[in-house]
């Protein structure tokens, strides 16, 4: 089993919302190929999926870097699960990720996504921070992977231009961005973002599951209440509804799959990893075996 699929993840229309890859494989293969897999596909994050028994194993992996939390690209993993009917819709799928525990399960018409919380610290901005955005924040927190920034309004959030090699340098995952929606909008949405994290590869990210695991419990706090609607400006867009639980935050969102296919390489195993690190430590520069498929215009000059 090596099948590969895109998925459009907080979106019910193609072309829109955050794009992911998600590769169904039968067992683990090593590190080193998932990240060369990522990176030739391009994506701001590819999940991986293993099953385990009647639950499942997921990893991310950025064009660069493996990450420990991805909320888009684990929408799109359930979405593709239940398509291929490979588990069940009356029943939560249970993911093992490097963050704990996840599920996903079906409520009505959206895919809703149970993540631990993220809440930020309140710290000062550093002068770094202030002078990459070229604004001054309302508010500047930190949680364990990346620093949340309030700024005045929708429209400062919707014009900001960062300098990317200055946010870059910041440390950390990336940089949240946002701001209350502005007053009169009838789509009920109160919460706007935008995600900017150059130093995983990613200069903005359409629409970010994992910053609204900071989100939720911040904008819950500040607007008192538990559940509200947050969209994300980038330039594709996506919605996310966001319900603070306590130490957990229920993600909703819709998926919309693209495209279905096959990988016609082999993945290696995780020990071809170890043997390559041993020959690189004994000066011996190894060649991967490649299998190429076998096609009937090869050779043919095209």
């Amino acid at each position: 089993m090596k099948r590969l699929f895109t998925v459009d993840a907080f979106t019910n229309q193609p072309f829109s919302g955050n794009p992911a890859a998600v590769c169904l494989l039968a067992q683990w293969p090593s590190d080193r190929w998932m990240e060369q897999l990522a990176g030739e596909l391009k994506f701001s994050e590819t999940a991986f999926v293993v099953p385990l028994g009647q639950e499942f194993e997921l990893r991310w992996f950025t064009p660069t870097t493996e990450v420990d939390l991805c909320g888009h690209a684990t929408l799109a993993a359930a979405a593709v699960l239940w398509e291929e009917r490979m588990a069940s819709r009356t029943q939560p799928i249970v993911f093992h990720t490097a963050s704990g525990l996840l599920t996903c399960e079906i409520r009505g018409s959206w895919i809703e996504m149970d993540f631990p919380a993220e809440p930020p610290r309140e710290v000062r901005a550093p002068g770094m921070l202030r002078v990459s955005l070229g604004v001054d924040p309302v508010w500047t927190g930190r949680n364990r992977m990346d620093w949340l920034v309030e700024l005045a309004d929708e429209a400062t959030v919707r014009a900001l231009t960062p300098n990317l090699d200055l946010l870059r340098r910041l440390g950390g995952r990336g940089v949240i961005v946002t701001a209350p929606a502005a007053a009169g909008r009838e789509d009920g949405v109160e919460v706007v973002s935008r995600f900017f994290a150059p130093a995983a590869g990613i200069d903005e990210d359409p629409v970010t599951g994992s910053a609204h695991c900071a989100l939720g419990p911040y904008w819950s706090r500040r607007l008192k209440k538990r559940e509200f609607l947050a969209e994300q400006l980038s330039k594709r867009g996506g919605v996310v509804r966001v319900t603070h639980k306590e130490v957990r935050v229920v993600l909703g969102g819709y998926a919309t799959i693209v495209s279905r296919g096959d990988l016609l390489i082999a993945p290696t195993r995780p020990e071809d990893d170890l043997a390559q690190a041993r020959d690189v430590d004994e000066g011996v520069v190894a060649l991967p075996d490649v299998n190429f498929p076998t096609h009937p215009w090869r050779g043919s000059g095209i």
